[in-house]
């Protein structure tokens, strides 16, 4: 008995034995999934194979600064002069400067137009407060990333296809093809100057921050206030006649030429009156001798 129990286990053992086997085996013998299209290292496009865009290296902020810098000084021409200098100290340069000389009517006043470096921006704020009294700055940032980067993969896709075209023209096989081929060159070549041209424009005002500047004359001072005694009222009164007759005076010497210029007019007017007046007169009855001898004929 106790010999027919050892059996019966031993025979169950490998059963169980046989059945774990089998199922390890079914599931290691199972296909393995394809990758989805997301978990694709590499694209193909065009027949070309391409990284994808996570390994492209990030490309830096981008930023257009332009600003405004109000300066009041002494002599804003010689100030106006200074700062051409210190672009040039700068590696910048000067778009636009006009000079006024001060007058009896008019204040001297500079204004410019500067293009400095866009990381030199802070020094050069800092030198032009060394210049005279900043009374107002106010600077603009754009950022422009995007545009570049744009401009930057046309640009990429222009160049490749005028290669391709290149090499078309290179083996075309008959004239039909040479001509199709030249004349999408042309067309892919002007496209391509054309965003370079932006390109580089856009690079330019990237690298160079633009700065206009108008310097003008330190504010005059204030008027002083009123008079305060009897003395000081006289004195304003008396100083407000003479620029009064000052001021008459000259208003008479402007119309002078103009009376005599209206009474010259009037002379000759009233002399053409007079000779039409004695050319329209009758004639009146004769006198002297010749009125005698008239008289005695008809007595």
């Amino acid at each position: 008995m106790r010999r027919y129990v050892l059996s019966a286990i031993v025979v169950a053992s490998l059963a169980l034995a046989g059945c774990g086997g089998s199922g390890s085996d079914s599931s290691s013998s199972q296909p393995t999934p394809a990758p989805s299209p997301g978990d694709a290292s590499q694209m193909e496009i065009g027949g070309a194979v391409q990284q994808p865009a996570k390994d492209q290296a990030p490309t830096g902020r981008q930023e257009i600064v332009t600003g405004q810098v109000a300066i009041t000084a002494d002599d804003p021409v010689a100030v106006g002069r200074q700062i051409v200098d210190k672009v040039d100290d700068l590696g910048g340069r000067v778009d636009q400067l006009t000079e006024q000389p001060g007058s009896d009517h008019q204040d001297a006043s500079s204004s410019l137009t500067i293009r400095v470096p866009a990381d030199s921006l802070t020094t050069t704020l800092d030198d032009l407060r060394e210049l005279g009294k900043v009374t107002s700055v106010s600077v603009t940032k754009s950022d422009v990333t995007m545009q570049s980067q744009d401009l930057d993969a046309r640009i990429g896709a222009l160049t490749a296809s005028v290669t391709r075209l290149q090499a078309l023209i290179t083996s075309a096989a008959n004239t039909a093809d040479l001509i199709e081929a030249e004349r999408a060159l042309s067309e892919r070549q002007g496209e391509l100057d054309s965003l370079t041209a932006q390109k580089r424009s856009l690079s330019d005002q990237v690298a160079l921050a633009t700065l206009t500047i108008d310097v003008t004359a330190t504010d005059a001072a204030q008027p002083s206030p009123g008079p305060d005694t009897f003395w000081e009222g006289i004195v304003a009164g008396w100083n407000a006649l003479l620029s009064a007759i000052k001021g008459a005076a000259v208003v008479v010497g402007a119309l002078i030429p103009w009376f005599g210029f209206v009474a010259v007019i009037a002379l000759i007017g009233y002399g053409a009156y007079r000779l039409r007046r004695m050319s329209n007169r009758p004639p009146g009855p004769p006198s002297g001798p010749a009125a005698e001898r008239e008289e005695a004929k008809t007595q």
